[in-house]
């Protein structure tokens, strides 16, 4: 078998999507629209062999891959990627049953494997997020009833190109009260691209308005067939409820295909991770690189 990558482009969708759609793989890293979004940040490239989809990037200054297929990976294309890593692989993303079946290969290979708990994927129901039904999310649906009763003439809109001016005014109020990364700044890249490419990319949102000004807003991407990634949500912090209302809101509009809302990682970040446990997850997607040599 032989790999041939080239970087990534929005031509690759047809390609890329005929495999990860219908693989039954719900990570976010598997969403073209982060993957077009992300490329410049990881010099991502990818091959589409066999029915899976692999992709080479730079992950933490060192070369990686991910690989999307439906089925676990095949030792033919095991041996592929470690000729082209040189002897040294690591594949990233990998959910635990996959980690599994690696852990079987034959004795000529040394597998060691690394659990990535801050890259865990989150991932709930959508029509639980929709309704908030159930003693367990009481709190969910009493901080959603004080947005109601304070702004009752809250407003839903979906998200179309003539709002983006006002989401990126509202990304950068959100910027403002967050801690600077290089990851923050890139975002911003990112969500041009994303915009740039709207309808090509296959893009849904929604947004929330109060007194006519936008408060929150969301936008996202199909992974599976069934399972919708919520790749953005900005929201500003001073309006009690704002990141509430717009998740269930959107949870609501999305079309019923979706059964699962994928809501990606917590980056190890407390706040982030205990407001996505808060939720109780359908799913906790885990996420592990394994290094073969």
């Amino acid at each position: 078998m032989t790999l041939t990558f080239h970087p990534l482009t929005l031509s690759d969708r047809e390609a890329v999507q005929a495999v990860s759609l219908h693989a039954g793989r719900r990570n976010c890293n598997y969403t073209f629209a982060n993957l077009v979004g992300w490329q410049f940040f990881f010099d991502t490239e990818v091959c589409v062999v066999d029915d899976a989809v692999v992709l080479r990037y730079t992950f933490k200054g060192e070369r990686v891959y991910t690989v999307c297929v439906a089925t676990d990976i095949p030792i033919e294309l095991i041996e592929a990627l470690l000729e082209d890593s040189q002897g040294k692989l690591t594949i990233i993303g990998l959910e635990d049953s996959q980690v599994l079946a690696l852990n079987h290969l034959p004795s000529k290979f040394t597998v060691e494997t690394e659990p990535i708990r801050d890259q865990y994927n989150y991932i709930y129901r959508r029509d639980t997020l929709a309704s908030l039904r159930g003693g367990h999310l009481n709190a969910k649906r009493n901080h959603i009833n004080r947005f109601r009763a304070e702004h009752p003439d809250f407003e839903y809109r979906p998200l179309t190109p003539e709002l983006f001016d006002e989401c990126r005014h509202l990304a950068e109020i959100w910027r403002e009260e967050v801690q600077a990364s290089e990851t923050i700044t890139a975002e911003r890249r990112v969500m041009e691209t994303i915009f740039s490419h709207w309808e090509a990319l296959g893009m849904m949102g929604g947004s929330i308005y109060v007194d006519r000004t936008m408060v929150a807003f969301t936008y996202g991407a199909a992974v599976t067939t069934d399972t919708f990634d919520i790749c953005v949500e900005k929201a500003d912090r001073r309006v009690e409820g704002a990141f509430a209302i717009i998740n269930q809101q959107f949870a609501q509009h999305l079309p019923e295909q979706y059964i699962f809302l994928n809501r990606e990682e917590d980056m190890g970040l407390p706040g982030l991770r205990k407001a996505k446990l808060s939720y109780h997850p359908e799913i906790l997607l885990t996420y592990n690189a394994v290094h073969i040599s």
